[in-house]
Parts: structure tokens; sequence; C-alpha cells
């Protein structure tokens, strides 16, 4: 192996590590996974993921395809996700059935998203013409939800925000002409906030209907809704998984790939910051229970595991045909639970109880043969949502997606490639039906309406080989 090579490779791959940890608006894949995780491969809607070998972006998605790579390759990309989502207000009130309308505080702006860059890099070295070692970059799962302060739905969700960065050095062996396998650690870092704003107001005259003697002790009368603190939850952590996979090439025009990644568990350790409200309500809440009160706090969330399947079939030298099924095991997701160092703060807790869901692609490649180092790329994609419309919340507001893709690619030099590539998303209303009745609920009231969404996103990538 040159050593010279294995540095210049992960050099190149990991030049924009620095960068990898940024949100994501909303989130581009369902749940809050991000599929963007190669610049090439969005042009075909990631229907090649489990069998893609052009370059080494693939390697996130099945380290098996090291092995049908020849020589030493590193890739850097960076997809700009324009998002754009509205919420449409039906109704909302407190539990005491208080209608709850936007405060002096909404920003007035009702589009939830925003646009945001996310890079990724992987390279790779081939120490033998049968093994290769090789590392990614990238930001497999994040969100960003951003309601505006003072909006209806404020005391479910103002600010839910999830960045990660995945570190996954992996080696590939090629057995024989015909089939390679592969294998990766990962070690994510996360990092997590939540906000929403605090009902103090319903809360105060709840507690004075349960004993009438504490109604004096309030400086003023608790008001329904119109008396707003607010709670901000930030945290981290590492954690830590693994993947695999093989590739298998039956004929000279088909291969087929499956992939597993595993499950990461992560324990959010952070600190809950309460704003009490102006009017003294929450100060004397705090005063009498003990609750309200700055603490550490921690948050336990399972990524899910993931198992792909896929073909690639080579009609002739100009065009191939792929497709990938995908398995996510979002029933893991089952509730949001914050649990704080403070004895009278009881838990934060949010039903989720998400549904594993599916992921199907189908996309195709022309190699125009009069322009030679010339690549077209169309997909289309069903991506699943794991959200029921019962549990589903302002934090993910998630529905179906439907995706259209097209891409070009060019290698202006024999060592070097280009691609650019587009989508657009749609997705159907995401209703929003939750009810003071509901677990977690009774002092975030009831709020009915629905999300409007769709999404653009734009990807470069670069590859050299050496």
């Amino acid at each position: 192996m040159n050593s010279f090579a294995l540095a210049r490779a992960c050099a190149c791959a990991a030049v924009i590590l620095p960068a990898l940890l940024l949100e994501v608006s909303q989130s581009e894949a369902a749940g809050f996974a991000v599929r963007e995780q190669s610049g090439s491969g969005l042009g075909n809607a990631f229907a090649g993921g489990p069998t893609g070998i052009e370059d080494p972006s693939f390697i996130y998605s099945n380290p098996a395809s090291m092995g049908f790579m020849a020589g030493h390759q590193a890739t850097g990309y960076g997809s700009y996700i324009i998002p754009n989502t509205k919420f449409k207000e039906d109704s909302s009130s407190t539990v005491l059935g208080t209608p709850i309308t936007t405060n002096s505080l909404f920003e007035g702006n009702d589009d939830i998203g925003r646009n945001a860059l996310v890079p990724g890099a992987a390279g790779m070295i081939s120490v033998t013409d049968d093994i290769k070692v090789g590392i990614s970059f990238n930001a497999p799962f994040g969100l960003l939800t951003d309601n505006p302060g003072g909006w209806v739905g404020r005391y479910h969700a103002e600010k839910s925000q999830l960045e990660t960065i995945n570190i996954n050095p992996a080696v590939a062996y090629r057995i024989n002409d015909r089939i390679s396998i592969g294998a990766g650690f990962n070690a994510m870092y996360a990092d997590a906030e939540l906000s929403n704003a605090v009902d103090f107001g319903t809360i105060g005259t709840a507690a004075i209907i349960g004993n009438p003697l504490i109604a004096p002790l309030f400086p003023t009368a608790p008001v329904p809704s119109a008396q707003d603190g607010r709670a901000k939850l930030t945290g981290d952590d590492w954690g830590f998984g693994g993947n695999a996979g093989v590739m298998f090439q039956p004929t000279d025009n088909l291969r087929l790939g499956l992939a597993y990644r595993s499950v990461v568990k992560l324990d959010i350790d952070g600190d809950t910051d309460f704003e009490l409200d102006s009017s003294g309500v929450g100060a004397t809440l705090n005063a009498l229970t003990g609750a309200f009160a700055d603490s550490d706090a921690t948050a336990e969330i399972d990524l899910p595991e993931t198992v792909a399947f896929g073909a690639n079939f080579d009609l002739n030298d100009e065009f191939s045909f792929m497709g990938q099924v995908e398995w996510t095991n979002w029933s893991r997701f089952d509730e949001l639970r914050v649990e704080f160092d403070n004895a009278a703060q009881g838990d934060s807790v949010t039903e989720e109880d998400w549904d594993d869901s599916w992921f199907f692609a189908v996309g195709g490649t022309y190699r125009p043969a009069s322009v030679e180092g010339l690549t077209l790329r169309l997909g289309f994609a069903y991506d699943q949502t794991p959200v029921p419309n019962r549990t589903r919340t302002p934090r993910v507001p998630d529905e179906d997606r439907y995706w259209i893709a097209a891409g070009v690619g060019y290698v202006p030099l024999p060592w070097v490639s280009l691609d650019l590539s587009y989508t657009h998303i749609f997705l159907p209303d995401a209703d929003i039906d939750l009810d003071a009745t509901d677990t977690g609920n009774t002092f975030r009231g009831n709020l009915s309406g629905k999300y409007e969404a769709d999404i653009d996103i734009i990807a470069l990538q670069g590859t050299v080989r050496f």
C-alpha cells in the first residue's frame, strides 16, 4: 500500500469534516433521516444506493461497493436543501377550553423551513486489487423545525433541532470477480435542542381550581394562554454502531446489493433552562412546587437500523437501470421522554408510536456515445412516513414523500468527475390533530390544523482519482 496515497485520500475526504455538523431544515427523508449522502446518487433518487460503484460516496450505502472500484479515490459533495413548510390553523385551545391565539411574540413568519447545506465526503484506497479501505463523513440524521415564537402551537413545540455527524471507516474484500463483501464502524456525534412555550396561566388556574386557598399567593390572577414562559433543552452525546454489505454480480450486466446499518443508541445529556413569565405566576408555581427550575436533563433516542436491497442492470454501454427497496425500523421510536434531575419536575413525555417505514426508488442512467464523458440521470422514489396521523406533532410534521430527480455528470479530465443533481419532493398535507387528553398534552392543549410542504434539493459533487 502506498502510505502517501492513503494519507492523501483521507485528507481529501476529511477536508470538510468541520462543516458537517449542520442542521437539516425539516428532514429530507422520512422521519428525521437524511438521505442526501451522494451528489451523484441524488440524480437517480438514490435508486442505486446498494449497488452504486461510480464513486466513493456510495461507501455509506454499501461498504462492499469498494470491491468493484479501482485505484485510489476521494469525493466531496454538498446538498443545498430548500424547504417550504407552512402551518394552516384550524383550531386550538387550552385544556380548560380557552382559545389559544398568537401572542405578542409572534414573529409573523409561518414558514418553519430553513434552507441548509448538507455536506459529505468519502475516500478509499486500494491496498491490493481485492482489498479496499475507505472512510466516509456524513450527517445521516438531522432536523430543524423552527415554528415562530408566539404561534398557536407554541406549547407543543417551538424549535426542534438535531444535528449529527457520522464517521464511518470501512473495509471491503473482493472474494472473486463476482462477489464483494464489506463492513464498517460508525461513530456518531449528535447535538440536540428542543424548546417550547410553557402556559403558566393555565397551569396556575388549574392549581387554584385544585386548591382555592393558594389563590392569594399569586401576585396577579393566572390567565390561561396569556402568561407564557419558555423551556429549552440542549444536550449532546456520542453513539456507536456498525454496517455491513455484500455485492454480487451474477452476470456481466447485472449487479445486486444488500446492505445493513445498525441501530445507534444516544443518551442526550444536557441542561434544561426555564424562562418564567413576567407576571410572576411562574415564579409562584416554582416557589410552591419546586418545579420549573433549571436542571440537568436526559433524553434517550434510538436512531433506527436499516436494511436495503438493490439491483443495477446495464442494458448496454449507454443505458443502465437501477432500483432499490429499503426498510427502516422506526418502530423503536415510541416516545420522546425528557427526564429531569430536578425531582419536583415530572418527565416531559411526547407519545410518538412510530411505524416501520419503506423506501422504494427506480432510476435510469444514459451515457451517450456521441458525447464522451457525459452522464444523464433520472429517478423516482416513494418515501413512506413512519409517523401515524394520530401522533403527528409540530416537532416532526412528516408525511409521505414523492421524489422526482434528475442529474448530469461530466468527466472533464480522466482523473476528475463532476456531478450536478436536482430533486423536487412532493408531500401531501400533514394533518395535526392533538388533544389535551393525549399523553403529556394536558398543559400543551388542543391543536388542530395542517402543514403544507414541498422541498427542492440541489447537489454538487466532485471526485478525484489518483
